[in-house]
């Protein structure tokens, strides 16, 4: 290369290097709003399609429009809602109840029920992967996963995990990962084959709960509930790095547009990591949110996020089931967050 297209080349990466890592910076909440219901939360889910946000709340799960917080629709009938996904060529939608072990399939764009399927218990998170064109659940206390027919909606099988699956995402090409939470790991799975083909430790990390990926570089981003996000190469299963992130992650997002990892922390904070390359990685902000948003999602489009919380009183007094409670969630203030970058 010319030597002085190579300076100017390495400055144009400087440049954009510096410009992401101020866009991670500049994250804010930019608006709040309010949403009907009580009780608890789980996954967030954007319809890129129909431009909607899919928002597991409580028994069912509420369909919003991401400018204005507007409700436009639900899905009812579920039981502690969890995961929320979307097999577009289907045109199904499909949501997991962890506490009767259904997964309920919804059409995409009347939300009119389909069928309820029954799956291993303690489903939790969901994804579509287009390669096989299945639907799997991860099922927390079954230490399993279960493929559906994304059509059909019929179960197809199961796989054994070994261990609690927390999130999982797919890769595009017919590989799936899932966290480990009891182990501390990350599991490859074949999603054709429905089995495990690899297994690695995210050592220091413990408890990974939220996962993200970056598919062009092969990196995935575990969010662990002992402060750190752990990084590995899932190429080798390699751990290149772990960073600090806040407390009581759940939620990790990837945007390949800005290069920046997300992780969605209890404590009302967002951990913003910047990729400067492959093998380095850098915190770039912590951005304040609200106490108890600890799920979030991303639009690619926009490079804006969301997350939900509530306002809490006083915990419960405690039992011998339930020696530490959570604190009760105050009626009326559930409320969506828009984060602005």
């Amino acid at each position: 290369m010319n030597p002085s297209r190579y300076v100017l080349a390495t400055i144009l990466c400087l440049a954009v290097g510096v410009t992401y890592r101020a866009r991670g910076q500049s994250y804010h909440v930019a608006h709040t709003y309010k949403l009907p219901g009580d009780g608890g939360w789980d996954y967030l889910a954007l319809d890129t399609v129909g431009h909607r946000l899919f928002i597991a709340h409580q028994d069912r799960v509420i369909v919003v429009d991401p400018g204005t917080g507007k409700q436009l629709g639900e899905i009812v009938g579920l039981n502690r809602a969890h995961g929320i996904a979307f097999a577009y060529e289907a045109e199904h939608g499909f949501a997991t109840s962890g506490a009767d072990s259904t997964v309920t399939m919804f059409d995409l764009k009347t939300l009119h029920l389909r069928r309820h399927t029954m799956v291993a218990p303690d489903d939790d998170a969901i994804l579509y992967d287009p390669a096989t064109k299945r639907i799997f659940t991860f099922n927390g206390d079954a230490h399993s996963a279960t493929a559906l027919d994304a059509v059909s909606g019929k179960r197809i099988g199961d796989i054994d995990l070994g261990a609690g699956p927390e999130f999982a995402v797919s890769a595009g090409d017919g590989k799936l990962y899932v966290n480990l939470e009891d182990k501390g790991a990350v599991a490859e799975i074949d999603a054709a084959a429905m089995r495990v083909t690899r297994q690695w430790s995210l050592a220091p990390c413990e408890n990974p709960s939220g996962l993200a990926i970056d598919r062009e570089h092969h990196r995935l981003f575990s969010g662990c509930r002992n402060q750190v996000m752990a990084i590995s190469d899932a190429t080798t299963g390699a751990l290149v790095t772990t960073l600090p992130i806040g407390q009581g992650v759940d939620a990790c997002r990837f945007d390949p547009g800005t290069q920046l990892a997300f992780a969605s922390n209890g404590d009302g904070t967002l951990t913003v990591i910047h990729e400067e390359s492959p093998a380095q990685f850098v915190v770039v902000g912590n951005v304040p949110t609200k106490r108890g948003a600890r799920t979030m999602e991303i639009d690619l489009q926009t490079h804006r996020l969301y997350t939900v919380t509530a306002d809490f009183g006083p915990p419960p007094a405690p039992t011998a089931e339930r020696p530490r409670p959570r604190p009760s969630i105050l009626p009326g203030t559930f409320a969506l967050l828009v984060l602005d970058p």
